[in-house]
């Protein structure tokens, strides 16, 4: 049998409830020295109510039972200030902490009418024994009971706010962490995909030519070496964020692959592009590592041509082959759905570019990004 634990006030609200205690060292004073007899142990006990009152409120925060132990904690006010004095409508300052908790509006409004109406009726009840210097003592501490509730109110919006944001901070954090990794296996895909997949044919290049060319296959077997030091190197850096796929590299990869696959590569326009900012560099040449890939794995093309272009508004990348088409048959003419185009739409949506698929003798992959110039005040213009 698990044993619960009695807390005087929740150990969340620290030391803060029992500092407010010290404040009922004032109606008790006044109950000792000027009360005797019955009214005094009276007074005792509605005090000993009022803790009562004070201990639980803290464990109601937010639960039916809340408002009725406000309107319990009030009503031991209101009758300690009608039969004893002016004295007691201190304490209302235990109740003003209270209703500052309410966020619902209607609620707050009805728990202020309510305190006003325990606070104000003592007083008038007493005006004619309290019109002195007692009076100047007490009105401008009225003021300021009645004003607390919204300054608590105000501070425990903030202190929700705070802690939406830091709620809200968190899953930006998470969502952030899944973006990353999402990245990073686009990354590994674009990256390790096309490099492995020149390894696979040099391999086999290798397998068929140890039997009737030794020297060529031992010159294929280095070649294999080099692209897996690559390939690592290329993990190195896609894990330091430092690699920057350029056009020029893509084309010279792109062509050794094709021609490897025994592809015929012809290449329009120059990759040599002036004036293109590093990030549409890296995501161009990613995005034709991409589309050679697909070509070698998957089109089944013997010519393959690429075309760099670039027109006022725009840069332009094509890669079009004559192997079987984008189009499922056996799918009732869908569209073939990989992993590259889907990491290729994605990349291409950081900096507003569009990919556009069409099957025209083969398979046509069309790319364009937006071009964006710098006016003279430095702000960035499409």
């Amino acid at each position: 049998m698990k044993l619960v634990s009695f807390e005087i006030f929740p150990r969340k609200m620290g030391f803060f409830p029992y500092v407010w205690l010290v404040y009922l060292c004032l109606p008790v004073t006044q109950l000792l020295l000027i009360e005797e007899g019955l009214k005094l142990y009276a007074g005792f006990a509605m005090i000993g109510c009022f803790l009562v009152t004070y201990r639980q409120l803290y464990f109601c925060e937010n639960k039916p039972p809340f408002f009725y132990w406000l309107l319990m904690q009030m009503a031991i006010i209101f009758t300690l200030s009608m039969a004893y004095g002016t004295t007691y409508l201190f304490m209302g300052f235990f109740t003003a902490n209270f209703i500052g908790w309410y966020s619902d509006n209607r609620k707050f409004r009805n728990a202020m009418i309510l305190f006003a109406f325990v606070e104000i009726v003592p007083l008038l009840y007493h005006l004619g024994k309290v019109w002195n210097l007692d009076l100047l003592y007490t009105f401008p501490f009225l003021i300021i009971m009645m004003i607390s509730p919204f300054g608590i109110r105000s501070m425990n919006r903030q202190h929700k706010l705070e802690e939406q944001l830091d709620q809200a901070n968190e899953q930006i954090r998470n969502l952030i962490k899944g973006e990353e990794r999402t990245r990073i296996a686009r990354d590994l895909h674009d990256t390790l995909g096309h490099t492995l997949s020149l390894i696979t044919l040099k391999s086999q290049l290798v397998e068929k030519l140890v039997l009737v060319n030794v020297k060529q296959a031992q010159e294929e077997a280095r070649e294999i070496q080099n692209t897996s030091r690559a390939a690592l190197r290329q993990v190195r850096e896609l894990v330091s964020d430092m690699r920057t796929a350029k056009l020029t590299e893509e084309l010279n990869e792109a062509r050794m692959i094709l021609e490897s696959a025994g592809i015929e590569l012809t290449s329009e326009g120059s990759p040599k592009v002036e004036g293109m900012p590093d990030t549409t560099h890296n995501i161009l040449g990613l995005c034709l590592r991409e589309a050679v890939t697909n070509v070698v794995k998957h089109s089944g093309a013997s010519r393959c041509h690429i075309t760099f272009g670039r027109t006022e508004a725009q840069w332009q990348l094509s890669v079009h082959d004559n192997g079987d088409g984008i189009v499922e048959p056996e799918k009732n003419g869908q569209l073939r759905e990989k992993n590259g185009l889907k990491g290729m739409a994605e990349r291409l949506d950081l900096v507003d570019g569009t990919l556009e698929v069409t099957d025209e003798n083969g398979t046509l992959l069309r790319v364009r990004v937006p071009i964006v110039v710098k006016n003279r005040k430095g702000c960035e213009t499409g």
